[in-house]
């Protein structure tokens, strides 16, 4: 419970994060209908969203379609410019450190999903419902903007 009460309410007040990422909220349909693409980590397997570093001469919401297509094979119809939201976590390095990333959440909707992409063979794709995203996926304020979404 304090390590709860640490993360969620303490440390995002008197920490600020060490790195920015962009996440894409990758959606189909309308209304009752709309569902959101959650793919799994290469390395735990958690529930996420395509999400990545900036990359030089992209925009924030054009980088995350791209990761989008990375690690999920989205092909955007449209990419809203404004973020949805921004939530903080704790990324776990290659070399086993922990960084603190602020990840900018963009509104991607799908035209169709390739089969091929660059990253077919390491994650798993499903679609689901906002609210049922919100209950796989791990962190609070990630877990708050799909509950509005």
């Amino acid at each position: 419970m304090l390590k709860k009460a640490w993360t969620e309410v303490v440390k995002p007040m008197v920490q600020r994060p060490d790195r920015v990422q962009v996440a894409a909220i990758c959606f189909q349909g309308t209304g009752a209908d709309r569902k959101v693409l959650l793919i799994t980590s290469r390395d735990t397997k958690r529930w996420i969203l395509p999400k990545g570093w900036p990359i030089d001469g992209l925009d924030a919401n054009a980088a995350a379609a791209q990761e989008a297509w990375e690690e999920a094979g989205v092909k955007a119809a449209n990419i809203n410019p404004e973020p949805l939201g921004s939530y903080d976590y704790d990324k776990r390095m290659d070399g086993g450190g922990i960084v603190s990333c602020a990840t900018q959440v963009f509104a991607v909707e799908v035209d169709h999903l390739e089969d091929s992409f660059p990253e077919a063979q390491e994650r798993k794709r499903k679609w689901v419902k906002p609210r049922e995203a919100a209950e796989m996926v791990d962190e609070p304020g990630l877990q708050a903007i799909l509950q509005q979404f």
